[in-house]
């Protein structure tokens, strides 16, 4: 006799998850206190619309073509993709030597669970590839890039997080081509700032580590292990590890931060010698992520881009679709390496 067999119903996410404390703040005893998710008080609006400022073309064209297939073909992963980033068909379209792409190292899986992120989770990750940074710097420099961003997941299950994978790679990628300019946006460590500064000590250009969010939100939207000032300290560890780095940080807008707690962010960067901050306008990737509280307009962006400019930010990218490694190469070569040469007197 046949046994039928009971299917199993689907399992659906709810948005409802995001709305109440985690099993780990009812037994650290934190639960009273977040009986409601700050982000979800914030937001008027929950079925708000996707304004026109934020609607971009489908990417094409020859070029982004071209890059899609060399990436597939060198078998390395992208950020780009990955994170669904909307500028993918702006920062690729262009000359191969005028792109920006960022390459994700380590893997495509993330030992943390943000909010925001779309990248993929697990508490073990597969191994590292030990031929990973020497393959990297093999096909970064026949690519052509004239500035390449490194990023990375985080590898908690690391002990070192991956900071000597990564200055390994960053090693070898000006070896074989040191023209290239080397950007990379790392992880905190687990907040093991001698880590922090192993990375520092490599021969990159831009120490870049996005702070995210303002501080009172940053429990909401990150991963609690991923704490505001953590990110600070590594940071600042960077540059006074190396005083002749550029450091960089991204900021989101659009989780309900009001304008003081932006400029006390502001504040803390300038603090630590940040050089570089980036504002961007959050989008919700799927469904199973955190509702975005508020479209926030351009010029808003318009007026924080001058507030960090007056700040004394050697530079600011602020726009609704700018994201943390947005024509990053554009940014420092422009706006960065052409102000040094400036202030840096000619010998005889």
């Amino acid at each position: 006799m046949k046994v039928k067999v009971k299917k199993r119903r689907t399992t659906r996410f709810s948005d409802k998850l995001n709305k109440g404390p985690s099993f780990e703040d009812f037994v650290m005893g934190k639960a009273a206190d977040m009986l409601v998710d700050p982000l979800e008080q914030a937001r008027t609006d929950p079925n708000a619309r996707l304004p026109e400022w934020l609607k971009t073309p489908i990417p094409k064209g020859k070029s982004f073509h071209s890059l899609k297939k060399d990436l597939k073909d060198l078998k390395l992963s992208t950020v780009c993709e990955e994170a669904k980033c909307p500028n993918i068909g702006e920062c690729w379209g262009g000359k191969k030597s005028e792109a920006t792409a960022t390459i994700m190292l380590m893997g495509d899986t993330c030992t943390r669970g943000c909010r925001f992120c779309s990248v993929k989770t697990s508490r073990t990750p597969g191994p590292l590839d030990p031929n990973e940074p020497e393959n990297t710097a093999e096909a970064i420099s026949r690519w052509g890039l004239g500035y390449v961003v490194l990023t990375t997941v985080d590898r908690d299950d690391l002990a070192d997080g991956g900071s000597h994978h990564l200055s390994k790679t960053v090693m070898k990628i000006k070896e074989k081509a040191p023209q290239i300019l080397v950007e990379v946006l790392s992880g905190d460590f687990r907040g093991d700032l001698k880590m922090a500064a192993v990375l520092a000590s490599s021969p990159l250009d831009v120490f870049a580590h996005n702070m995210e969010t303002v501080e009172d939100l940053t429990p909401y939207v990150r991963d609690r292990r991923a704490t505001y000032r953590q990110s600070l300290s590594v940071l600042d560890t960077a540059k006074k590890t190396n005083p002749n780095l550029v450091t960089k940080t991204s900021l989101m807008l659009g989780f309900g931060e009001s304008d003081q707690q932006i400029m006390q962010t502001l504040k803390d960067l300038r603090d630590i010698n940040c050089d570089v901050v980036t504002f961007g306008q959050y989008m919700r990737p799927t469904k199973r992520h955190m509702k975005v509280v508020e479209y926030v307009r351009p010029e808003k962006f318009e007026y924080w881009k001058q507030t960090a400019l007056d700040m004394g930010f050697l530079y600011c990218a602020s726009g609704p679709l700018v994201r943390s490694s947005y024509k990053a190469g554009e940014a420092f070569i422009e706006n960065v390496l052409k102000n040094r040469r400036r202030q840096t007197p000619l010998t005889t």
